[in-house]
């Protein structure tokens, strides 16, 4: 088992590389062969993400008392590939100052001063992109927790108008009446949480 998981560890450190020089790659290239490397990468990048659903379900199958070293390995394997796909998002609009330079017409001598204002708008931008998804995300969780909440309280106030507008049969005596009240109550409070 574990030398399944080692046979996939390779295969991922392998790929890792490749896909790293190419995200090298992509920022000196232009039009159709940019276009060709973008795509190979984003191929490599979903080969590594399913070696490592494979490497997850090797560490499932691992005994427990073994299982912290592999699931520790797994945190960095993920982490290792969150960078990857930051760095090649990156890559995908960035340019290296020869093309740069090709693009704007530049011979060349362009200033210092200017490159490193660029770089820094850049990275400026690459930083306010991230920022904004995080905030959407944000939102949304927001959102469907304010979604959940009044469904919860649409189905409280409906449930609560019913027990005070239905009369409890003689046969059932005050106390148990307010009983099932509240077990309902606490049912839909543990709904809630779930």
């Amino acid at each position: 088992m574990s030398s399944d998981f080692e046979g996939y560890e390779q295969d991922f450190a392998v790929l890792t590389a490749e896909i790293t020089n190419r995200i090298g790659k992509v920022p000196k290239l232009l039009g159709d062969e940019k276009k060709q490397m973008v795509s190979n990468v984003e191929k490599q990048l979903e080969e590594a993400k399913e070696l490592l659903e494979q490497m997850e379900l090797e560490v499932r199958e691992i005994p427990p008392q073994s299982r912290g070293m592999y699931s520790s390995r797994m945190r960095s394997y993920k982490q290792e590939m969150g960078k990857l796909e930051a760095d090649f998002k990156r890559s995908r609009i960035a340019y290296s100052d020869e093309v740069r330079n090709e693009l704007l017409g530049d011979d060349g001598n362009s200033s210092e001063i200017q490159l490193i204002k660029l770089r820094e708008e850049r990275a400026h931008l690459l930083d306010n992109t991230e920022r904004l998804e995080r905030s959407s995300r944000r939102l949304e969780a927001g959102y469907q927790i304010a979604v959940e909440t009044d469904t919860f309280h649409w189905a409280v106030t409906h449930l609560l108008q019913y027990f005070l507008t239905s009369q409890p049969s003689p046969h059932i005596q005050h106390h148990s009446y307010s009983s099932l009240t509240l077990s309902v109550f606490m049912k839909l409070y543990y709904f809630r949480l779930k």
